[in-house]
């Protein structure tokens, strides 16, 4: 039996107060919050607790991850010190966090971010910026900075410089700096205090922090000035986005929760804030996602030109192509953040989310073979060349050499776009995107961006792929597409080689293949990625991106209301302020996996706007 969803997320206004609960010193993940400065990314529960934050950059070691051991793991905890209720919303237009308490004794706002720079004062390499407004009453509160070096291992040296806190461990430092809001102590790990919040005043809390530099301890004027300018600059940059249709605020959403996860130095873009929050609870399918993954680009392309980020899809399209210059002609099927290739997979000491081990750091998926990446490469450079951006001559002929290496390589199995851990296959999915890096590589070719001089191998081969495709990996039995070769069973992943392309929306098997997932799983909002084993033990959730593509497809098939209806169901599961994480529990509604999630936000933004299109 299919849940009922949950009330929908409204990221620009507050939704109803709850009481924050934990079981075992554990939030319930979809009760998060994401702030961010495109460096790093912090997570933020219902009630006040930064359990999450990783420094100084998103793929950093962590400072606090108690989302992940709420003994070891660290945070930094402001609360009323009385029973209360929370209600959320990002201010709009940005990814500035407000939330307000509201007990007994009166009512208390509290405005959280990692603030952006400005050109007026010395700012500290990273800093956290958390505002307490008494709006009425006189309210306890209570705060705590725990912090734990290098996810949870490493208990901070504390003393004072100037007369304030610091915790350090290394080369890295942190200043704890608050105005108004008690008289900071030192016990044990921790640096705490509390205060009244009374109706008309006003306090700050930041924390200032330094790798390897001087560290810079802020006044309370200069933090001020910089939660105003990065609430400005966030709307700035939201109102600057062209979407208009009616999924405006979730899309909007997206936008911002997706524009947390580009990492500016490099514009890269990373798959999640978070490692290790599990597909289930108590399991062991838990990921490190601070990654940027190959699969995901012509997603994150098309997301960024859908609505008009042209300097965010330069800066990515070049860091693509830069990373995947040092692994040519080979792609690995992830990238760190700097471009590097390495991301051996550990263990990190901690008990999990909710007892959810191993805690991992690392991918071992960087080692597989997906032939998928090459269809998603070939497919993110069509769409940057395309919209009138240059292909530079050594970029052209990487791409043409790409195409080579597909003609000698995809009759070989793989592990496909689910990383499976298991015995390799020839996954449907890998095989459409094998034709679609060819398909491309051909008509970059007729537009002359790209030598052509192999061009007859190429469409050989592409035919030779078609052929392969439809004779093996189509079920009769199913009347559908199927996860691999000669296999019935069923795949979400199937879609994506058809909304790349691989066949026209017209086309009979495309519908017959739409209806078939519908049919074998989806139930209600929710469709599962696949039926079949993939070598990890355990289950996990409804993967909320085959739900979007299934959206998607639905529309170019020219199924308008029943996307636009399954679009209004899969809106109303994002958390009360409008984020996404990986999977859902169909039984509970309850959030699984990394979030915020980069592919679900990037998928409902693809959703959104092929409806748009379909309508028009």
């Amino acid at each position: 039996m299919t849940a009922t969803p949950p009330a929908s997320g409204r990221s620009s206004q507050a939704a109803d107060a709850a009481q924050p609960v934990r079981k075992k010193g554990y939030a319930q993940l979809r009760d998060y919050a994401v702030i961010g400065d495109g460096r790093c990314a912090a997570l933020i529960a219902r009630d006040g607790s930064v359990d999450w934050l990783a420094w100084p950059d998103l793929d950093s070691p962590s400072l606090f991850a108690a989302v992940l051991d709420p003994v070891r793991g660290g945070r930094f905890l402001l609360q009323p010190d009385v029973p209360y209720t929370a209600s959320r919303r990002y201010l709009p237009g940005t990814n500035v966090l407000e939330t307000t308490f509201t007990t007994g004794h009166g009512t208390v706002r509290l405005t959280d971010a990692l603030t952006l720079p400005d050109a007026t004062s010395l700012a500290p390499g990273r800093e956290l910026v958390r505002g307490i407004e008494g709006l009425a009453g006189s309210v306890p509160m209570r705060w705590s900075v725990q912090p734990r070096f290098s996810y949870g291992t490493r208990a901070p040296h504390l003393t004072h410089r100037a007369g304030v806190p610091v915790a350090t461990f290394g080369p890295d430092a942190v200043a704890v700096c608050a105005w108004n809001a008690g008289q900071p102590q030192l016990t044990g790990n921790a640096v705490a205090s509390g205060f009244r919040s009374e109706a008309g005043t006003q306090a700050v809390i930041a924390l200032a922090y330094a790798h390897q530099e001087p560290l810079v301890l802020p006044t309370r004027t200069e933090c001020e000035a910089r939660l105003d300018h990065t609430t400005a600059t966030w709307r700035q940059w939201c109102a600057d986005r062209t979407y208009t249709g009616p999924w405006r605020e979730a899309v909007m959403r997206s936008a911002l929760a997706l524009k947390l996860l580009v990492f500016a130095p490099s514009g890269a873009v990373a798959a999640a804030a978070t490692t290790s929050l599990p597909e289930e609870v108590g399991g062991e399918r838990n990921w490190d996602y601070r990654f940027s993954w190959i699969r995901d680009s012509a997603f994150t392309l098309d997301a960024f030109l859908q609505l008009g980020c042209a300097p965010e899809a330069t800066s990515y399209f070049w860091w693509l192509m830069h990373a995947s210059q040092l692994t040519h002609p080979r792609l690995n099927v992830l990238y760190r953040l700097n471009g590097g290739t390495r991301a051996p997979e550990q263990v990190l000491p901690l008990s999990g989310y909710r007892g959810s081990a191993p805690v991992r750091l690392g991918n071992a998926a960087a080692g597989q073979l997906q032939l998928d990446t090459y269809g998603e490469l070939l497919q993110t450079a069509w769409l940057h060349a395309t919209a009138g951006h240059r292909l530079d001559a050594d970029i052209a002929r990487r791409l043409a050499q790409t195409a080579d290496f597909i003609c000698t390589t995809w009759q070989q199995p793989d592990a496909g776009i689910w990383e499976v851990r298991s015995t390799l296959q020839h996954f449907t999915q890998s095989k459409m995107m094998c034709w679609i890096t060819l398909d491309r590589a051909l008509d970059l070719a007729a537009r002359h961006l790209i030598p052509d001089r192999h061009a007859p191998r190429w469409r050989r081969e592409r035919q030779a792929i078609a052929d392969f495709v439809d004779t093996c990996c189509f079920s009769p039995h199913r009347n559908s597409y199927v996860r691999s070769a000669d296999s019935d069973d069923m795949d979400a992943g199937v879609l994506l080689g058809l909304l790349h392309g691989y066949l026209p929306p017209n086309d009979p098997r495309m519908h017959a293949t739409v209806a078939a997932i519908q049919q074998t799983l989806q139930d209600g909002p929710y469709v599962a990625r696949y039926l079949g084993a993939d070598g990890v033990p355990g289950g996990e959730g409804a993967f909320l991106a085959c739900s979007f593509w299934l959206v998607e497809a639905l529309a170019r098939c020219g199924r308008t209301d029943q996307a636009v209806s399954l679009m209004d169901q899969l809106v109303a599961l994002a958390n009360d302020v409008g984020l996404y994480s990986e999977e859902i529990d169909p039984t509970t509604g309850d959030f699984l996996g990394n979030l915020p999630q980069g592919l679900s936000h990037l998928a409902l933004i693809s959703a959104a706007c092929a409806i748009g299109e379909a309508t028009r």
